[in-house]
């Protein structure tokens, strides 16, 4: 049987891990990063994010935990304006650029290399309780500014989802979703490179 000590240490490790890398996708995607210590320091998106995965193992332990979880995500919220709740589920390497208004509901499961920007809602559009009411994003999924992904749907690996469309239906792997209610085209070629992809597709900016 492992001993106390080390499995506090396997866990230190593996958040440190985490941070690290979660650090590096943050450098990586926001070009306003001027350093490490800058995105360590003033990330509320970040911030957020590390937070909830304390939270969600508070959440995972049920019992009192549950209630101490949400407690400390809503003061998570007051403090970051990302409202995350403590029983989503996020990937590795996940970012939210700018952070503000954010919101993550309870049954919401994020792949790994996912990026959100400000104002994106992963929401439900159902009231029935103990269901999965909100959205899955596969991997590499990217989510512009004020867009809204509302119920049980399935966004495909890859998939982009355009500023201020609201999404109510799978987004198959790779492809654009954009509008309200969005509709999705598949990339004009191959490989299409997604920074090129905005000047064909402006409603993707974010």
């Amino acid at each position: 049987m492992p001993l106390p000590g080390s499995r506090i240490a396997r866990g230190l490790r593996a958040a440190r891990t985490a941070i690290r890398e979660d650090v590096d996708a943050a450098i990586a995607r926001d070009p306003a990063a001027a350093s490490r210590a800058d995105v360590i320091v003033n990330s509320p998106g970040l911030h957020a994010i590390w937070a909830h995965r304390l939270s969600h193992k508070l959440w995972e332990g049920g019992g009192l935990g549950r209630p101490t979880a949400r407690i400390f995500s809503t003061v998570v919220r007051s403090v970051t304006g990302v409202e995350i709740h403590p029983g989503a589920t996020l990937g590795r390497r996940f970012f939210i650029d700018h952070g503000m208004g954010v919101v993550i509901g309870e049954t919401a499961v994020v792949g790994d290399d996912v990026m959100l920007y400000h104002g994106v809602t992963l929401g439900g559009r159902s009231l029935a309780r103990g269901t999965k009411r909100h959205p899955t994003l596969g991997d590499g999924v990217t989510i512009g500014a004020g867009a809204r992904v509302l119920g049980d749907i399935e966004v495909g690996d890859g998939a982009q989802i355009g500023a201020n469309s609201v999404v109510v239906k799978d987004v198959p792997q790779g492809a654009i979703a954009t509008g309200v209610p969005a509709a999705y085209r598949m990339p004009s070629q191959p490989g299409e490179d997604p920074y090129e992809a905005l000047f064909r597709e402006p409603a993707l900016f974010i």
